[in-house]
C-alpha cells in the first residue's frame, strides 16, 4: 500500500478522534464530543497552527485515514534573529490499515517542512527510533521526568490507587503516618523517601502566588538570558498559559513567583496540585545563580499546600541545582531534535535554548484532561 499524505482538513477530525481515544485512551467506544472538537481547535483553529505548517493525515489506498501527526508553529528567537520552530506531536498510526510505515512516512513529511527547526517533547521509544532515523537527536537533558518524594506513604497510595481506585479509602491513613513521619526527619539529614517538616520556609525566599498577567511578565523576564528562546507576543502567551492551567485530572494551577529578600523576584514557578496528589510542575524559571533557591521554594511550597510529592521535566540550567536534594530521574518519554542549521544545533546542545514545559508541548490540554 502507498497511500498519501495531505493536510488535514475539518472533515478528518472525527476520524483523527477516534483514532487518538483508541491508541491513547484504549478504547474503541466513540470519543466523546467534546474531545472532537479540541481536536480541531487544536490543529485547525488555534493560533499556534499556520497554513504552510499543516497537521498532516495518512491516507490509505481505500481513502480511510491511516495515521496522523500534528504540527504547531512555535515563535522563536535566536539573539536578534526571529526563527520558527515546528513542534511535532501526537503521532498516530492504525495498525490495522495494513501500511506498517504510515507512521514513519508522515514523519518524514512532517521534518520536510518550511520551518527552521523541529522538535517534539513526547517521542516514545517507538517514535524516537523513527525520529533517528529521519536524521533526528535526542536531547538527554530536556528527556528526563524529575520527581522529588515528600510524603512517601501518601505517593504509594496515590500510585496504587490509579490502578486499584478502592485504595484512595486509604488516603487519610496514610497522610496521618507522614505528618508524623516528617516530624521526625532531620533537616540536616535529608531522606529519599520524604522531606523533613523544618524544611519548609528554610528556602530563603518568600512566595507569593501571582496571576496569569503577572507570571507572563516574569516568563519574559527570566527567559531572556537564553539565546534561544520563545519569542511569543502578549496575547499568545496569554492564551498558551491558560490553556495549560485547564487540567483538571492534575488539580488546580498554581502560579508563584519567588522573592528574595530584598524585595526581588528571582524566579517563579507553575504547578497542578490536587488533594493528596504529586504537584506536577509544567514551568520552573530562575534568574542565573538561583536556581537551586528556587527549586528549593518550589518543593517547599508544594510540600505546604500538601503535596506527596513533586514531579516535572528537566532543562539542562536545572540540572546541577537537583545534585544533592534527593531527586530522582526517570525518562517515560524524550526530547528530539531535528535540525539542518548547525547555530540552532549547537545552541541546543550548548544549554542555551529554553525548551520543554510551556515551551513544548505541556500546555495542551491533551495532558490532563479528557481522560
Amino acid at each position: 500500500m502507498m497511500g498519501r499524505i495531505r493536510p488535514l482538513t475539518a472533515g478528518d477530525v472525527p476520524a483523527i478522534a477516534a483514532l487518538f481515544h483508541r491508541i491513547f485512551r484504549h478504547s474503541d467506544r466513540r470519543p466523546p464530543a467534546a474531545l472532537v472538537e479540541y481536536l480541531r481547535h487544536l490543529y485547525l483553529e488555534a493560533a499556534v497552527c499556520a497554513k504552510d505548517i499543516p497537521s498532516l493525515v495518512h491516507e490509505g489506498d481505500g481513502g480511510g485515514i491511516s495515521g496522523f501527526i500534528g504540527r504547531h508553529v512555535m515563535p522563536m528567537r535566536l539573539d536578534d534573529k526571529p526563527l520558527r520552530a515546528a513542534l511535532l506531536s501526537t503521532i498516530m498510526a492504525d495498525e490495522r490499515a495494513g501500511d506498517p510505515l504510515a507512521a514513519a512516512k508522515i514523519l518524514k513529511a512532517a521534518l520536510n517542512g518550511p520551518q527552521d527547526f523541529s522538535f517534539s517533547e513526547t517521542a516514545s521509544e517507538v517514535s524516537l527510533r523513527m525520529w533517528k532515523h529521519a536524521g533526528a537527536v535526542a536531547l538527554p537533558g530536556h528527556s528526563m521526568e524529575w520527581f522529588r518524594i515528600i510524603r512517601p506513604a501518601t505517593s504509594a497510595v496515590e500510585a496504587s490507587a490509579r490502578r486499584y481506585p478502592v485504595l484512595r479509602a486509604l488516603s487519610p491513613v496514610s497522610s496521618r503516618m507522614d505528618d508524623v513521619f516528617r516530624q521526625r526527619i532531620a533537616a540536616e539529614r535529608p531522606r529519599w523517601l520524604g522531606l523533613s517538616k523544618a524544611q519548609s520556609g528554610r528556602a530563603g525566599l518568600s512566595v507569593r502566588e501571582i496571576d496569569a498577567t503577572e507570571f507572563a511578565g516574569l516568563f519574559r523576564e527570566m527567559t531572556e538570558r537564553f539565546p534561544l528562546r520563545p519569542d511569543w507576543s502578549a496575547e499568545a502567551f496569554d492564551t498558551t498559559l491558560r490553556e495549560a492551567m485547564e487540567k483538571p485530572l492534575f488539580g488546580r494551577p498554581v502560579l508563584a513567583a519567588a522573592i528574595d529578600r530584598g524585595g526581588r523576584s528571582i524566579g517563579g514557578f507553575f504547578y497542578h496540585l490536587g488533594p493528596h496528589g504529586t504537584a506536577r510542575a509544567t514551568q520552573l524559571l530562575a534568574a542565573s545563580g538561583k536556581e537551586d533557591a528556587v527549586l528549593d521554594a518550589l518543593i517547599t511550597h508544594a510540600a505546604d499546600k500538601g503535596a506527596s510529592a513533586v514531579r516535572g521535566r528537566t532543562q539542562p540550567f536545572l540540572m546541577g541545582a537537583m545534585l544533592g536534594r534527593r531527586i530522582g530521574f526517570l525518562n517515560s518519554a524524550s526530547t528530539v531534535l531535528h535540525c539542518r542549521d548547525p547555530e540552532i544545533t549547537a545552541a541546543i546542545h550548548r544549554g542555551d535554548a529554553f525548551l520543554n514545559g510551556l515551551a513544548g508541548e505541556q500546555w495542551s490540554r491533551l495532558i490532563g484532561d479528557f481522560g
